[in-house]
């Protein structure tokens, strides 16, 4: 039985978040705020592919500024999420850099280079007057450099597809998270039928993440999905909140227990 005291949460995030591809997002986006208030967080990518730069964009940057005063989170979502370093050599690097992804832009890189990226992407918000307190990489992949290149930054968090860990210490929280590969309908299909399984499987699990991505809104199917699969999760009592609240909440809770 849940402990009303401390209810079951839902993260609701929105990966690859940039003004290519808003489009996609936006009539979900819309869904949801006429459910009420469930805030979200938005993986921002300062310039998507290198030619997306939020510079140019300021008709998309008061779209995240006002996303704030409704309660909203922004968290960084690398720098260019595409993966431009030089060739893998291991089989293993290809596997996960030309397989698994083409999108895994700190999978590789040195802490120097981590550490140069991520100041760029601070800066970026900074910039702007965003509130930043987390980094989440591209595909959920990094390079020992850039877990060190973390510990060195004024950041609260950083996330992979499982877990939330604090910074600088990288102190992991567990948080099952749900995520579709939607190119194909076949994959959409696969997706569905493994969500559903983790679902039944984390009724009682504290916290729920739904990782959304912009292919997903293109097909009717997914999005359909999410959207009901949020509703669903609102209805048994999920209470939504930011990564960033729901992390602060642990802490908060970790400091009591002490």
């Amino acid at each position: 039985m849940a402990d009303p005291m401390n209810p079951p949460n839902l993260l609701l995030v929105l990966h690859d978040v940039a003004p290519q591809t808003w489009g996609d997002y936006q009539p979900f986006v819309e869904a949801v705020d006429a459910l009420g208030e469930v805030p979200m967080t938005w993986l921002v990518v300062p310039n998507f592919h290198k030619h997306n730069d939020l510079q140019e964009h300021p008709g998309f940057r008061r779209v995240l500024t006002r996303r704030l005063t409704r309660g909203d989170e922004l968290a960084l979502h690398g720098y260019f999420h595409c993966d431009d370093a030089p060739t893998p050599i291991t089989p293993r690097d290809w596997f996960m850099r030309r397989i698994y992804t083409h999108e895994g832009e700190f999978y590789s890189l040195s802490q120097e280079t981590a550490l140069a990226r991520l100041h760029a992407g601070i800066e970026v918000f900074h910039r702007y007057h965003w509130p930043l307190e987390g980094f989440v990489a591209p595909a959920w992949l990094m390079s020992e450099g850039t877990r060190q290149a973390l510990r060195q930054l004024p950041l609260s968090y950083t996330s992979d597809s499982q877990h939330l860990y604090r910074l600088p210490d990288f102190t992991a929280f567990d948080a099952p998270g749900l995520v579709w590969s939607a190119r194909s309908a076949w994959r959409r299909g696969l997706s569905k039928f493994v969500s559903d399984q983790r679902e039944q499987r984390w009724q009682q699990a504290p916290v729920i993440r739904l990782g959304l991505h912009p292919v997903d809104m293109r097909h009717e199917f997914s999005r359909t999905y999410w959207l009901q699969t949020l509703k669903r999760l609102l209805d048994e009592g999920r209470v939504p909140l930011t990564k960033s609240r729901w992390l602060a909440l642990q802490s908060e809770r970790m400091g009591r227990a002490a």
